[in-house]
């Protein structure tokens, strides 16, 4: 017997909600009647949905009144930024960034620590206290607290690669970050990658806010892609869905540390371009980019750009992607000069729509994954999730 499932007016309402509040996160300001449209709700629902959710203080209604035609002039809804705060945490090779922001993405906290090969234990004793300094001087409603995105850079998991090479964490395989976070601060807890948090943060507060399908190429240590389709984020089975550094882009090419020849990210990654310059790889920082001499820098871009093409091709070609976003940890006007040079793109699906972007520059520079990771909370509790209605 073939079977097919209904949807529930409880699932129906919470989609509904998720959408009013996306568009008007979208879109900054909106009367009811412009939410209706936009979202082809009923006028009746739309109110509905707008008297709870000023109820429970996550959207306002006191901007001046926008003067109309006949009768009272409709009243502009916007988010209000202190109805809900999210936690981000960074951890690498070298660094912890710890960052608080509000709904509308403003930082309210930030403290950065030097580490060096961090470790799990010290490591989640270093964040508890961070945590308690943050609760002593931000006066903010903790109750609000939706959570705490944590970025790590990836794989996971992953036998051979996760526990080996440069751009991993080593000692962290067997540690349940989510339930030790959890337990020690008493917020749920969301592990993501860096590329996928990077393509979040970029979707809530960069220049994707209008793009409901795009791939994030994220420069970090290594190589990454984020990837949203239809407006939602695509992590694959175990979380690692966009681990592109480990595509074979020059077989038979340099040494990757996973055991194969020609890797993407040995190439195109952080590591490559410490390598290329002469920085230390284990002790360099992206900021460490911007002294070297320019013509080290520009041998670097030499060999990346068409690994790079190569990239972008393969990812327009199976995502048909809006656009391919760059960013990461790479300083911005390094980022500038690598799209500088990655013209002419080869021709794939995305070549029907010649007139449209197909390479943006996304947000760069260290704080971004901590901002992704931030928006990891937000993005699940606000953002609309079709899947739902299936049930």
């Amino acid at each position: 017997m073939i079977t097919t499932s209904g949807t529930n007016l409880e699932h129906a309402r919470a989609h509904n909600r998720r959408v009013v509040i996306e568009v008007i996160r979208l879109n900054g300001e909106l009367t009811r009647a412009e939410i209706a449209r936009l979202t082809s709700l009923t006028p009746q629902t739309v109110s509905n949905i707008a008297t709870e959710l000023e109820q429970v203080g996550i959207i306002s209604a006191h901007l001046p009144r926008r003067a109309g035609g006949r009768g009272q002039p409709a009243t502009p809804l916007t988010l209000n930024p202190d109805s809900a705060y999210s936690i981000g945490i960074h951890l690498d090779h070298q660094s912890l960034l710890v960052v608080l922001v509000d709904l509308a993405g403003q930082v309210r906290f930030r403290k950065l620590v030097h580490v060096q090969k961090p470790q799990p234990e010290p490591t989640l004793a270093l964040i508890d206290q961070i945590q308690q300094e943050m609760r002593q001087q931000v006066k903010i409603d903790w109750r609000k607290m939706l959570g705490i995105g944590v970025v790590m850079p990836g794989p996971f998991g992953v036998e051979g690669i996760s526990s080996q090479g440069p751009t991993t964490l080593h000692g962290w395989d067997n540690v349940d970050i989510e339930a030790r976070l959890s337990a020690l601060t008493g917020w749920p807890v969301t592990l993501e990658n860096d590329a996928t948090v990077a393509a979040i943060g970029e979707r809530f507060h960069g220049v994707a806010r209008q793009l409901s399908s795009f791939v994030y190429l994220y420069i970090g240590t290594g190589l990454g892609a984020g990837i949203f389709t239809d407006g939602r984020i695509y992590t694959g089975h175990a979380h690692n869905a966009g681990e592109i550094g480990h595509m074979v882009v020059q077989p038979g090419g340099r040494d990757c540390y996973c055991g194969n020849k020609g890797c993407l990210e040995r190439y195109v990654s952080l590591q490559s371009a410490y390598e290329a310059c002469g920085l230390d790889p284990m002790s360099a920082m992206p900021e460490d980019l911007l002294g070297v001499d320019e013509a080290l820098f520009d041998s670097w871009l030499d060999t990346a750009v068409e690994p790079a093409c190569q990239a972008i091709n393969i990812m327009e070609c199976v995502f048909d992607a809006q656009c391919v976003i760059i960013g990461g940890m790479m300083p911005q006007p390094l980022v500038e000069k690598l799209i500088n040079r990655l013209t002419p793109l080869y021709n794939s699906v995305r070549s029907r729509y010649p007139k449209s972007a197909r390479i943006r520059i996304g947000m760069s520079g260290s704080d971004t994954p901590a901002l992704g990771a931030a928006a990891l909370p937000i993005f699940d509790e606000f953002n609309p999730q079709y899947e739902v209605l299936l049930k």
